[in-house]
């Protein structure tokens, strides 16, 4: 598990770096703001894709004396400093956007700009479904929010692609447009990858959905004869469960803790959830 989400953030690293390499190159030769914009993007990938690589690796480290629950929390962190970035760039590219619709200073040298973002829409699909899968089977929020951002990717490039393609007959200004509408995506990425992330790090309850398939398997356990209480929140991107199950008053100490530690252990078979306190009350 580990290995194939730090395979996909390095994958994301270089195709980030390299994409801005050649963008920066088509933006300088061209001049034009939605291009440069797209290369600040870029960058922006570059720099939040390492954090989400080291993040993975902390992540995936086990318990210590001074994290005694697990470094969880080290993926949503790092989504967090990627919608942090999003705004950063979003804001930059706005107000030099708007000093573009005002003086509008693209050149006409467009074949080249026209392939490297054609190469970048190609490339970011594909990273789009890429992410997308690894991120579900892995439960990793880090590598969904590259997802997201790649998704994006896709549509500031297009942006760019058409703004290039419209200043080309004349309408110079529409590079500047083309920049703002770009920032208006990677705000909007960076505020959906903010939002779900903020959930992990607040504690959020589980979905009725999942305390539900707890419940039904604590239920199922031989010697429970009832559930008076169910608490869940984050720790990280899994769950703690706290889980008060009803035992017959008469069972010996050694028969309810078994009960409970059978408990404990169909409940933590579910991938989304990371720890499992019983508490045993007797009826």
């Amino acid at each position: 598990m580990q290995i194939k989400v730090e395979k996909a953030s390095r994958f994301s690293f270089v195709s980030n770096l390299f994409l801005f390499a050649i963008k920066l190159i088509a933006g300088i030769l061209s001049n034009s703001i939605a291009i440069i914009s797209d290369a600040i993007n870029s960058f922006a990938d570059v720099l939040t894709t390492s954090a989400v690589h080291f993040s993975v690796k902390v992540s995936y480290k086990k318990a210590d004396h001074d994290h005694q629950y697990g470094h969880h929390a080290a993926q949503p962190i790092a989504a967090i400093v990627l919608a942090i970035f999003a705004g950063v760039a979003g804001i930059t590219i706005i107000r030099e956007s708007i000093a573009r619709i005002i003086h509008p200073s693209i050149e006409d040298i467009l074949t080249f700009p026209i392939i490297v973002l054609s190469l970048t829409i190609f490339l970011k699909s594909f990273m789009v479904i890429y992410f997308q899968r690894i991120g579900q089977k892995y439960d990793s929020p880090a590598v969904r929010a590259l997802s997201v951002d790649s998704w994006n990717d896709v549509l500031s490039s297009f942006i760019a692609l058409l703004g290039i393609i419209v200043s080309s007959f004349g309408l110079k200004y529409f590079d500047g447009v083309a920049g703002i509408m770009i920032a208006f995506f990677i705000f909007r990425g960076g505020y959906h990858i903010a939002k779900e992330n903020i959930d992990y790090l607040m504690g959020k309850a589980a979905d009725k959905e999942l305390l539900l398939e707890i419940s039904n398997r604590a239920l199922k356990v031989p010697g429970v004869k009832g559930l008076n209480d169910l608490k869940s929140h984050f720790i990280g991107n899994k769950y703690h469960i706290e889980i008060h199950i009803e035992v017959d008053k008469n069972f010996t100490t050694k028969i309810s803790h078994d009960i409970g530690l059978d408990v404990k252990k169909v409940v933590a078979e579910l991938p989304e959830v990371a720890e499992v306190f019983v508490h045993i009350d007797p009826v």
